[in-house]
């Protein structure tokens, strides 16, 4: 497995710069990585390294083209991008072409998960059809302005949720789970009682909204090859 390579791509006249991790193998898939709030982060690299390992391409996408100095400064660089839901898709569109047109990533299936921001920002593409085999949201948000038509969705999708995740709370995910009836998608939701937002991430945070959980962290990332493993065969 190498280290991680740049790749240049654009929004329109933004220009962005993803980050891969190949396998030392011939790849089973392509996975596209979205990132926190925060874009790229040493928890998310981690995450990454780890699919290149297990035989998997993947790409952690650019949500800005710019590097947040803080956390206030990702809030709004991400209003800048979510408050129009057509251009958000957008930009998250530009991701996917972009990993889908790497070397080596012609004719391999499509996959993309995601963590925080980046968790709604896979569930946005499963829910506008994107040719996905899986879409796997780590404590995401599952609200949408724009929800999933009946017959939209073409991804196997799997959300893994924190009970305890206040920014998420129980009311949101009723809405998600009818939703995906109402398109008559086939999901999966792993909810870990107690657990709060940003699980996967061991990294120190003052936020009381969020915590560490090693099980779910765990258990949530062996859902993933799970699923995969399922779809892929």
């Amino acid at each position: 497995m190498s280290d991680f390579e740049s790749v240049d791509y654009y929004d329109g006249e933004t220009a962005l710069a993803g980050l891969v991790a190949r396998p030392a193998s011939t790849p089973r898939a392509a996975v596209l990585v979205f990132p926190t709030i925060m874009n790229p982060t040493q928890s998310v690299l981690d995450k990454v390294q780890d699919l290149a390992a297990n035989g998997y391409l993947a790409m952690v996408a650019d949500f800005y083209g710019k590097k947040p100095e803080s956390f206030d400064q990702s809030r709004e660089f991400a209003m800048e991008i979510r408050q129009t839901p057509e251009l958000y898709r957008q930009r998250l569109r530009a991701s996917l072409r972009a990993m889908a047109t790497l070397e080596n990533a012609e004719d391999l299936p499509l996959g993309a998960i995601g963590f925080c921001m980046g968790g709604q920002a896979v569930l946005e593409l499963a829910r506008e059809g994107a040719p996905l085999f899986a879409a796997v949201s780590f404590h995401g948000l599952l609200n949408t302005e724009l929800p999933a038509e009946p017959g939209a969705v073409r991804s196997r999708i799997l959300v893994c949720h924190g009970d305890a995740d206040p920014m998420v709370p129980r009311k949101q995910v009723l809405k998600f789970w009818e939703e995906m009836d109402h398109a008559g998608a086939n999901w999966h939701f792993h909810s870990f009682s107690g657990v709060k937002h940003g699980f996967t991430n061991p990294a120190p945070t003052e936020n009381p909204a969020t915590g560490y959980d090693a099980s779910a962290d765990r258990q949530s990332w062996v859902a993933m090859y799970s699923l995969f493993d399922e779809v892929l065969g």
